[in-house]
């Protein structure tokens, strides 16, 4: 059975060795140029999606209007995306070690903001890619995010395994 990624997660692309994809930072905010008068009475948030590519040849990546699909709630009813305040990856060549980011911003009921699916269908190279999908919410914490500060009891072992392994991983030795 397909499971979806949770928001923060990285999902790599088989068939575009090195090409990987994340929706992050899904957050409220208000966008940068000013409402939509079609988004009266609703709560604005963002999302970032980022590609990275750690292959070693360039990928020609588009992500689009149409390319993400945003559903809200546990119906999973359609958020209004803001497409004016977005801003998209059309088009550009994302060489090794680099990345490139979007910004969605989007629009929903503030009830139904703790329950966010993102749907993503990249373009690369001329190609689409299959389509994969993100699952969070707002005030949700992403995954690789301290659950609890040192010195709250069950937390405590959590956090501490989680920091000695990032600590490993940066190290080089794990």
């Amino acid at each position: 059975m397909y499971e979806p990624n949770v928001v923060g997660d990285w999902q790599e692309y088989e068939e575009h060795a090195g090409l990987r994809v994340r929706v992050h930072r899904l957050e409220a905010a208000e966008p940068p140029r000013g409402r939509d008068d079609a988004a009266a009475g609703l709560t604005y948030f963002s999302v970032r999606v980022t590609i990275e590519n750690r292959g070693t040849r360039h990928f020609g990546v588009h992500l689009e209007d149409g390319q993400i699909d945003v559903r809200v709630g546990p119906d999973g009813e359609g958020a209004f995306i803001d497409w004016r305040n977005s801003q998209f990856i059309e088009g550009f060549d994302v060489y090794p070690l680099r990345r490139a980011t979007a910004v969605l911003y989007a629009a929903a009921p503030e009830a139904a903001l703790s329950h966010v699916d993102v749907q993503v269908q990249l373009r690369v190279d001329e190609e689409w890619t299959e389509r994969r999908l993100w699952a969070g919410g707002t005030g949700v914490q992403e995954a690789g995010t301290p659950s609890a500060p040192v010195g709250l009891g069950q937390g405590d072992l959590a956090h501490q395994v989680s920091a000695f392994l990032k600590e490993q991983t940066e190290r080089g030795t794990a």
